[in-house]
């Protein structure tokens, strides 16, 4: 059998009556009481804002001396161009002297342009491979 235990009036009146909350800058000290007697409390967090991460648009810059068949390799090795995008790509690279290959956050861009200018240094190809905020 379940028994309930019942609050007599006298606890009520010989509890301490409860101080209202006080607010400073740095928040509430002590949780607000609601106001049916419940003894609940609503305590709100401010929001933290994330901010997106700069983002870098990772260029190939056209030489005289570096072959298209190896700036389609750099594009297909290093940023997962498929055939046709790679050549389309390096053909613009080609006709208007600089071409996108992607956009990236810092980390990701910079390591890109390391490996490719490693690749096209080790290769003994001139191209050149910049990062740009985007």
């Amino acid at each position: 059998m379940w028994t309930v235990p019942v609050r007599s009036t006298e606890d009520v009146r010989t509890r301490p009556a409860a101080r209202p909350s006080v607010a400073g800058p740095a928040g509430p000290k002590e949780p607000r009481r609601g106001g049916d007697g419940s003894g609940t409390a609503v305590i709100t967090r401010p929001k933290t804002l994330t901010k997106r991460p700069s983002m870098y648009r990772v260029l190939l810059l056209n030489d005289d001396y570096t072959p298209q068949e190896f700036v389609v390799e750099v594009l297909r090795i290093y940023f997962n161009k498929g055939a046709d995008d790679a050549n389309r790509i390096m053909l613009h690279v080609h006709h208007h002297g600089v071409g996108e290959c992607g956009v990236f956050t810092y980390e990701v861009a910079e390591t890109k342009v390391t490996q490719v200018m490693d690749f096209a240094r080790k290769h003994q190809h001139p191209l050149q491979c910049i990062m740009e905020k985007k």
